[in-house]
């Protein structure tokens, strides 16, 4: 019943997959997918001769932790967040104590690793439903948002802005605020930003003066309480619309971001916001994707390298329709020279990144894709070569249960590996988190 439930409720989440049709057409929310197997065999001969020409790439992927559902939590919808000791943090959008989501800790044991959930949401007053997982501060205190619950006139409330504080091994959950459904925007679902001040940002893909949207900030106050404010409301037109689920990027005082649909073409825009002297922010949109061959629904997070140069991924476009990753390299006159360096394909290859990207020490980048592979969506590799092109190989093809499945969300870096989650597969396929060692 939870999973026909999130299939049914809250039309913004919508927004976030630009329409929830094809993603239900697809299974990928609100049911068990059918076995890699059944879809597999579609793709097994793809497969095979991507592997058998050296398409795939080394490395070792395991399942460092499956949830079993209920109390423990379900469908992991979240990027992984790690503290200085190497915990893991993340959220699932059903499961804990009543069925509204759980955020959790992995604490490294050994070879073994310890799950425990911090707090269960109840859909009331403290919110529900919680994508994308949670950002940890240097106090170690996790932000977080959840699409439902709170307060507001949607239906099942409009969601909020949750801070988890830790003491003595209790943890408490505060809720920052609550969304309206009005000026404020409604159903919250991308990762927050927390500035080095405890000023976070965050995205809604709904609601605002225009129904298209919010970018907000939350200011802490002396008396503990956070005075919200929102910093841009997206019109649908040059600036785009519904923003991205993924967390925006803060880089020398600019906010980066993307926003999912909308833009000159209306296949999605990647934005830069700017501090004012007298306390405001200015939007500029420094790319509006042009559609197919280009990109087309930008939905994870930015990545920057050293050079000030953006990577990220699109859901649609690219040459074949089913993907792309891009970049955007800064010119000197203040615009942005944007080029799509590959395009997912057909057959045994992956597609439809929901996905942020990572470089590893070499200069390789490093994603997932929610499909392909063998129908379970892959981990994908990229690299650079001396006249400039990328290729791409695939280290892990996710196979469903025992092993990970359907990863909606990019991975983390530490230490040389990567950690991730995906919404499906693990023992009972209720969702895994994984560890990936190129």
């Amino acid at each position: 019943m939870q999973k026909e439930r999130l299939t049914t409720r809250h039309d913004h989440l919508d927004l976030y997959f630009q329409t929830q049709k094809d993603f239900r057409t697809k299974g990928l929310i609100g049911s068990k997918r059918l076995s890699p197997a059944i879809g597999g065999v579609l793709a097994a001969f793809s497969v095979m001769a991507m592997l058998a020409s050296g398409a795939r790439a080394t490395g070792t992927t395991e399942v460092i932790y499956s949830f079993a559902g209920d109390e423990d939590g379900e469908y992991a919808d979240t990027d992984v967040a790690i503290d200085g000791a190497g915990n893991l943090y993340g959220s699932t959008v059903l499961g804990g104590d009543f069925g509204s989501g759980t955020v959790w800790q992995l604490t490294p044991s050994g070879p073994s690793w310890t799950h425990t959930v911090l707090y269960s949401f109840t859909s009331g007053a403290d919110g529900g439903e919680p994508y994308k997982g949670v950002t940890v501060d240097a106090q170690g205190n996790l932000y977080g948002t959840a699409v439902a619950g709170g307060s507001g006139s949607c239906e099942g409330g409009c969601g909020v802005v949750y801070k988890l504080t830790n003491s003595g091994g209790t943890w408490t959950q505060t809720v920052l605020h609550a969304f309206t459904g009005g000026d404020d925007g409604s159903g919250p679902g991308a990762r927050v930003t927390v500035d080095p001040h405890g000023n976070v940002y965050g995205m809604t893909p709904t609601g605002g003066t225009f129904g298209l949207g919010t970018i907000y900030q939350l200011h802490p106050r002396a008396n503990g309480n956070y005075a919200f404010k929102v910093i841009h409301t997206f019109t649908g037109g040059a600036d785009g619309s519904s923003g991205s689920a993924g967390k925006m990027v803060l880089r020398n005082g600019h906010l980066y971001g993307a926003a999912t649909t909308g833009g000159a073409y209306g296949s999605g825009v990647v934005f830069e916001l700017t501090p004012t002297q007298v306390g405001e922010w200015d939007f500029k949109t420094i790319y509006s994707f042009r559609g197919q061959p280009d990109g087309v629904f930008p939905y994870g997070a930015l990545l920057f390298d050293r050079s000030g140069n953006i990577y990220g991924t699109t859901y649609y476009g690219g040459v074949n329709g089913i993907g792309a990753v891009y970049q955007l390299a800064p010119r000197p006159t203040g615009e942005w020279r944007e080029r799509v360096l590959y395009s997912f394909a057909a057959g045994g290859d992956g597609n439809s990144p929901i996905s942020h990207l990572n470089f590893d020490s070499f200069g390789n980048l490093y994603g997932t894709t929610s499909e392909g592979g063998l129908g379970s969506g892959t981990i994908f590799k990229l690299t650079q070569g001396q006249d400039g092109s990328w290729v791409e190989s695939l280290p892990h093809l996710f196979q469903g249960p025992p092993d990970a499945a359907f990863p909606y969300s990019g991975m983390s870096n530490r230490a040389g590996s990567f950690y991730g989650a995906t919404t499906h597969g693990g023992d009972g396929d209720d969702g895994a988190i994984y560890k990936f060692a190129p």
